[in-house]
């Protein structure tokens, strides 16, 4: 897609924009992928010389089919979000008089129910942890204080996870003012800079103890003499915060020693932990606390994920289902 520069009437407001999004305490992440979309979106109404604050539905019908030949339903999905954001944000300040796009059909992403692991899963992703230790323990003298320190801290790192169905950027962050294992509770903060407290049972805080007396220590040892000891529980190998590629690739590679299928992510344990708090009968709305999700709607699809939830109501239920 050719590119011509936006007038300053147009960047004024799109800087703005971003700005809102950032008193919002929106993630990076977000700021960056809103500004791409709309400053695309301001970049082809420019060009074809349509006025942002007024465009009409065969332009915008025009622009809907560029993004649907460049790009999939998920990445048109989410630049339609910026954009009707951005206008949305518009009416509010009075640059325009609505959001043009409510008038436009645009295409809706099939719901897919997220990847859950069964208990078994979970058990078997635990002990790849634990032969870690053991190959740990046997390594070469030079190697096996780091080796067994990493280890302690991936089983930390998996139980916390688990127990208290962290995101991943939640897990990287976490740092140690915000950790109370006597109560068993982790203060994380959310999307939105919203706090919620994790709690952990105690596998995990078992499992964090050790690895705060045993492992960070070591790994802490590890970092330059002038700089300070990062306040975050998880570490690498150097001693810095251990960010979320980095525990990406921890998961990956204990995924594949534990056997588990292709595609399991961090956020699988996340949706594990839901599932499993669900099937053993927790409340819908505690659930939705735990998770720290706004809306009870985007918790509600756990409850459609179980297959063995399925079965139960099933056998339950249906007269010719129930064995004499």
């Amino acid at each position: 897609m050719s590119r011509v520069a936006i007038d300053q009437a147009t960047v004024q407001p799109l800087d703005r924009f971003l700005r809102s999004l950032a008193a919002r305490d929106a993630s990076p992440n977000t700021i960056r992928s809103y500004k791409t979309a709309v400053s695309a979106y301001l970049d082809h109404l420019a060009e074809r010389g349509v006025d942002w604050q007024s465009p009409t539905r065969p332009e915008l019908r025009v622009y809907l089919a560029r993004l649907g030949a460049a790009g999939s339903r998920t990445t048109v999905a989410q630049r339609l979000a910026a954009i009707r954001a951005f206008h949305r944000w518009a009416a509010r300040e009075g640059l325009s008089s609505g959001d043009p796009w409510g008038a436009i059909a645009t295409p809706r992403l099939p719901r897919r129910l997220p990847r859950v692991l069964e208990i078994d899963q979970v058990t078997r992703l635990l002990a790849a942890v634990d032969d870690e230790l053991e190959v740990a323990r046997g390594a070469p003298a030079d190697r096996v204080a780091v080796a067994t320190a990493l280890a302690l801290r991936d089983r930390a790192l998996i139980e916390t996870a688990y127990a208290a169905g962290l995101r991943i950027s939640e897990l990287a962050a976490a740092d140690l003012g915000s950790l109370d294992l006597a109560r068993g509770e982790l203060r994380v903060i959310g999307k939105g800079r919203k706090e919620r407290i994790g709690l952990l049972g105690r596998p995990a805080i078992a499992a964090l103890g050790t690895y705060l007396d045993e492992g960070r220590p070591i790994l802490v040892s590890r970092r330059p003499m002038a700089v300070d000891p990062p306040p975050h529980v998880f570490l690498n190998n150097l001693g810095a915060p251990l960010g979320v590629r980095g525990l990406r690739y921890r998961l990956d590679r204990l995924c594949r020693h534990a056997g588990l299928p292709d595609g399991v992510s961090p956020h699988t344990l996340r949706h594990s932990f839901a599932t499993h708090l669900l099937d053993g009968g927790a409340d819908l709305r505690v659930v939705q606390e735990l998770l720290g999700h706004e809306n009870l709607a985007t918790t509600q699809i756990y409850t459609h994920v179980s297959p063995g939830r399925l079965r139960e109501a099933y056998r339950d239920a249906h007269p010719r289902a129930r064995r004499v």
